[in-house]
């Protein structure tokens, strides 16, 4: 089970995670931070969290590409994601280049 606690912090919010985050809890998740006012710094504090899914993974790794802090991450989340994004680099590269049918 998973528990949110949402706090201010001077010019950003603070989302306190903890327990499991797992596949579907994400939906909330995403919803929560797509209603804060992206201006403000977001951070993420996962300190408590136990244990999550891939799912998960992928999108605290998509949170953080796009501005949000992770704090306290837990090591094996933070191997887990330079893996996720290691191998989504090496698939792009594998993939061959579109091309434009000969007519």
């Amino acid at each position: 089970m998973l528990r949110i606690e949402r706090s201010e912090h001077g010019e950003g919010v603070r989302f306190m995670l903890s327990g499991r985050i797992q596949a579907e809890d994400v939906p909330e998740l995403r919803r929560l931070i797509e209603g804060e006012d992206r201006r403000r710094a977001l951070v993420l504090d996962l300190k408590e969290v136990k244990l999550v899914d891939r799912d998960a993974v992928t999108f605290l790794a998509q949170c953080e590409a796009a501005g949000a802090t992770l704090e306290n991450c837990p090591a094996y989340v933070r191997e887990w994601i330079a893996r996720e994004r290691a191998e989504s680099k090496s698939s792009r590269r594998k993939t061959p280049a579109r091309r434009n049918p000969v007519r």
